[in-house]
């Protein structure tokens, strides 16, 4: 009995501990010129959900789709995004006590409408993909956040779909660290690939190029966004053109597909356009999201041997829902509606991974990305 009460106290404190911290949500918009507003930073709420607006900066353009880094000194952001011939990644430091956000430095990623930015677990690595131009750029980060000159850059040259559209050639479209950040996955929407590449953190130059390789998905998949679960044995990728969820068994190293299961009702038979997908804290749920004609969250069930169940849908109240994030408590699902010009909050119920929208729609000039950091 003292064993259990001991036992109980100590998960009080940690759960006290827990909610007691403060959540912060970073957002980017396409703000299209550079002295009106492109990132944002809202205080959560924790026990309501409320967004509070506390910082905000006019520094760069177009930011696509931010990251940050593992202490949440730094936020980057695929910068320039849509922006003719030209792209950049942008770095900003963030003082959560005095809730400022300044902006650093950028380099020019020597691609165009980069799309996705992320950075590896050791805090010294930016590696960004552009969409328009099929690019992978690798970013050294200084002490003091800034993003040094790029040491890597891959082009892609070859490489289309079947869909003359949308995949007339190759579109890296994503850049995913493992858990362990040992390897790096890249979903080429153009020419239907996941690209794998070994990581070396302790290297000059950190993506092992000449080990890569790749798998074919579905022809016109499209594949877009990918997560790996909490221990990096399975791998779940969102397919934008064919509205699927694509898993993959990773715990050899090696993507092998164990399951395609739809994100949208069988009576919906095109226009999918479905765009980000991520796996609740607990591992027990995954939430991907669908822009075109459903604008809503498909939820998931996460059985025992990693395949999905799914189990709902819960409309976003906006329209075009690019990108969502979960806070890190598992609490909320904040949604990006970036034609309707909002943000949506909603409320996780934990135990039956449901969605309960929280208060009203928070408006923001075209959000495109969103991120939550606990500090």
């Amino acid at each position: 009995m003292r064993i259990q009460k001991i036992v109980l106290f100590i998960g009080f404190l940690i759960g006290t501990s827990l909610y007691s911290q403060k959540q912060f949500v970073f957002f980017g918009s396409y703000n299209w010129d550079k002295g009106s507003e492109a990132v944002y930073v809202y205080e959560l709420d924790t026990a309501n959900g409320k967004l509070k607006k506390v910082a905000s900066s006019s520094d760069v353009v177009n930011p696509g789709y931010i990251t940050i880094s593992p202490d949440g000194k730094y936020i980057y952001a695929s910068s320039d995004a849509k922006t003719p011939n030209y792209g950049t990644v942008s770095s900003f430091s963030f003082d959560p006590d005095k809730k400022s956000l300044n902006f650093l430095n950028q380099q020019k990623t020597r691609g165009e409408n980069p799309v996705y930015v992320n950075v590896d677990k050791s805090g010294k690595w930016l590696i960004n993909a552009t969409y328009n131009q099929a690019t992978i750029s690798v970013f050294p980060l200084l002490d003091n956040g800034k993003i040094d000159s790029m040491v890597q850059h891959f082009k892609f040259t070859e490489g289309s779909g079947v869909n003359p559209k949308r995949q007339e050639k190759a579109h890296t479209h994503s850049v995913v660290f493992s858990p362990d950040s040992k390897t790096v996955l890249f979903a080429d929407l153009g020419a239907d690939k996941i690209l794998q590449y070994p990581f070396d953190a302790s290297q000059n130059k950190p993506l092992i190029d000449n080990k890569s390789t790749f798998i074919n998905t579905k022809p016109g998949s499209g594949p877009r966004h990918i997560t790996f679960s909490k221990n990096g044995k399975l791998v779940y990728s969102i397919e934008e053109l064919a509205g699927m969820i694509s898993v993959y068994d990773f715990s050899d190293s090696n993507l092998k597909e164990i399951q395609r299961i739809a994100t949208h009702p069988d009576k919906i038979t095109e226009g999918f356009e479905s765009s980000d997908v991520h796996i609740s804290p607990d591992g027990k749920f995954l939430y991907a999201a669908n822009r075109g004609k459903e604008n809503n969250i498909a939820i998931f069930k996460v059985l025992n041997d990693g395949k999905l169940e799914s189990i709902g849908y819960q409309k976003t109240g906006g329209k075009h829902p690019r990108t969502f994030a979960i806070d890190e408590t598992g609490k909320f699902i904040i949604v990006t509606n970036v034609n309707s010009q909002d943000v949506t909050v909603f409320r996780r119920n934990l135990e039956t991974g449901m969605l309960k929208k929280v208060g009203k729609p928070v408006k923001i000039n075209h959000p495109t990305c969103v991120k939550i950091k606990m500090y």
